[in-house]
């Protein structure tokens, strides 16, 4: 059972609301035809006030905001937050409710009905501190959603049975098939997690063990469904399962979500984005604190005549969320737009349009540094950004037109992916090197910085045998002992690499599909259903042929073949070794028992689950 989250306040767009108009039909032309500026006139403005205390958002003179926004405000108690007021310059006063934050460090007013496109809000309220009332006030601009519709999930090709995998115990499950080419000892332990997906098959979540053998199959409907971004988190101190999906049908909704579940493989929280928006595949992390950061598209009207596209057109408004898990609440929004100019981009506006977004920046990573900031990746404008989660301010950026620091050799990026520091404090990226292909081919690279000098200095490099080129998607995780596992994104392999740069670890998916990351990470599943089993009758004078599988069971490591004259009365009988996620078993000829049934055993012989009596 799947457990909806608030999930941020689902407004209804407020449609024509154009106040003194007398012909809002008229008033729509219009307002459709005039250029709509989306950024505002200073860049990289701080989201602190009331004496850098409150972070707010949106954040001052945006003009980015949707029009289901909430008016988050995050550093102090809820009760030290009062005589909030908000206004919109054409809708009016907006009665709300003032919610708090479950971490008890803000609040957000929940407005009762929406905004209009292109007015500007005017907030006002007070910080009661130390026994004086502090006043602040900030205002915003709405932005006019574009012309494009919602995506949804994906058309799946005709399956092929020559790339999947097909069992006799569990005929519904189809993954792909996984081709492991190399396998060293010296391999780091853990299981292998990816979502595979655009194949001729079936879509989904997937757990594979250390030797690229099946473990777990979720396969999504309805036929299409997309899953990214399956890995292991932390959730309420416990180690669970977490993936993004599109569209995924809970509580109502069909939009888009993130999936939280746990060792036995029960979704027991659904997250989404709030502000009105659908949540996108590119990030979605649990934070200590009981929040998620997740990464958002939304297209906007803009006019793009400063970046040489067309004054009626439209920009790809990639932004983050810092969303509190328990009560769905937006506590923190961070758009691109307000402090990254549009000219920063290696991508060309000039055939962007209302219905076809200038994607300008492509936000695809958010990593919490060790100072706390955050550490924010843009494919299209080729750099990482240091953003002050406090402000919202731009502290440096690395690589890209405007770099912070002097690229040595070797570390420039170019549509890359997957920022990430680690704990020596260098930085990890998935180099794409494409599309448009600008290196000979993708790899995965680290860099040192040097804060005082300002300098960056390649440390690694490593590049797949035979050469790939990803054009999009991939990550590097960096593991114990200096290896990295890499998922090459469009290119449907995954690699693990010791720190002197031997594979250890090699496989891929059939050539139709993609992962979007790839990880080796540690995990105990126990299914809450039991074993399943198919029996197969005897041919001539073989013994019966028995399947056993348990789908996500992370323990088994041998078969115990109970047999009996009814379902009730089954007895053991003989035992095997588990040989991957099927285990075949041929019954003794002549065993004459009419039902069957398997028990799984853990490495010390104790029973983990048993699965119902079959006629033999």
């Amino acid at each position: 059972m799947r457990v909806l989250l608030a999930g941020g306040v689902s407004l209804a767009m407020l449609g024509g609301l154009l106040g003194g108009v007398s012909d809002p039909a008229r008033a729509r032309a219009a307002a459709a035809s005039a250029p709509v500026s989306c950024v505002p006139s200073h860049l990289n403005v701080s989201a602190a006030l009331a004496g850098s205390r409150v972070t707010v958002s949106p954040g001052p003179e945006t003009r980015d905001a949707s029009a289901a926004t909430q008016i988050s405000m995050l550093g102090v108690p809820a009760g030290e937050l009062t005589g909030v007021t908000v206004s919109g310059s054409r809708t009016g006063a907006h009665a709300g409710r003032l919610l708090a934050y479950s971490q008890g460090d803000g609040a957000s007013f929940v407005p009762s009905s929406p905004f209009a496109a292109g007015e500007r809000v005017s907030v006002r309220a007070q910080l009661q501190t130390g026994g004086q009332a502090v006043p602040f006030a900030w205002s915003f601009i709405v932005a006019t959603p574009d012309r494009a519709g919602e995506a949804g999930g994906s058309s799946t090709p005709r399956s092929d049975p020559s790339d999947y995998q097909s069992f006799h115990s569990r005929p519904d499950l189809r993954p792909p098939l996984v081709t492991v080419t190399v396998r060293s000892p010296a391999a780091s332990a853990g299981d292998i997690f990816l979502a595979p997906y655009s194949g001729p098959g079936q879509y989904g979540p997937m757990i594979l063990d250390e030797s690229g053998q099946l473990v777990w199959f979720e396969p999504l409907s309805p036929s299409g469904t997309r899953a990214a971004d399956f890995r292991v988190q932390q959730y309420e101190g416990q180690p669970v399962l977490t993936w993004w999906q599109d569209p995924l049908i809970a509580g109502g909704s069909s939009k888009a979500g993130e999936v939280i579940a746990n060792g036995s493989y029960q979704d027991i929280a659904i997250a989404r984005a709030g502000n009105g928006y659908q949540p996108d595949l590119h990030e979605f992390q649990i934070t200590p604190q009981g929040t998620a950061l997740i990464t958002v598209y939304a297209g906007i009207d803009c006019d793009l005549s400063s970046v040489g596209g067309s004054p009626r057109a439209a920009v790809a408004d990639t932004l983050l969320q810092e969303i509190d898990l328990k009560t769905g609440l937006v506590m923190y929004e961070w758009h691109a737009l307000d402090h990254v100019a549009l000219g920063e981009a290696y991508v060309s506006a000039a055939h962007s349009s209302q219905i076809t977004p200038f994607d300008y920046f492509h936000i695809n990573s958010i990593d919490v540094q060790q100072d706390g900031t955050l550490l924010v990746d843009s494919r299209n404008t080729w750099a990482a950004y240091d953003v002050d989660p406090h402000t919202g301010i731009v502290g440096w950026r690395l690589g890209g037109r405007r770099s912070s620091f002097a690229m040595g050799p070797g570390t420039r990026t170019a549509f890359q992916h997957d920022a990430r520091q680690q704990p020596d404090g260098t930085i990890t990226f998935f180099d794409n090197g494409a599309t448009p292909r600008k290196h000979p081919q993708s790899r995965a690279i680290q860099l040192r910085l040097d804060m005082g000098r300002m300098t960056a200095t390649l440390v690694r490099s490593e590049q797949h045998a035979p050469a790939l080129v990803a054009g999009s998607q991939g990550n590097v995780q960096a593991l114990a002992q200096g290896d990295w596992m890499v998922g090459w994104g469009e290119e449907p392999y995954l690699s693990e690499s010791s720190a002197s740069g031997q594979l250890l670890f090699g496989a891929h998916l059939p050539a139709a599909y993609e992962s979007y990351r790839a990880y080796r990470l540690p995990w105990s599943g126990r299914p809450s259903g039991p074993p399943a089993l198919a029996v197969v009758p005897a041919a001539g004078a073989h013994g019966a042929r028995i399947y056993a599988s348990w789908n996500g069971a992370t323990g088994v490591a041998s078969w115990r073949v109970l047999a009996g004259s009814s379902p009730t009365s089954v007895k053991p009988l003989s035992a095997t070794p588990r040989t991957g996620f099927e285990t075949a078993i041929t019954l003794p000829a002549g065993s004459s028992a009419p039902y069957v049934a398997v028990q799984a055993l853990d490495a010390t012989g104790a029973v983990m689950g048993v699965s119902p009596a079959a006629r033999a």
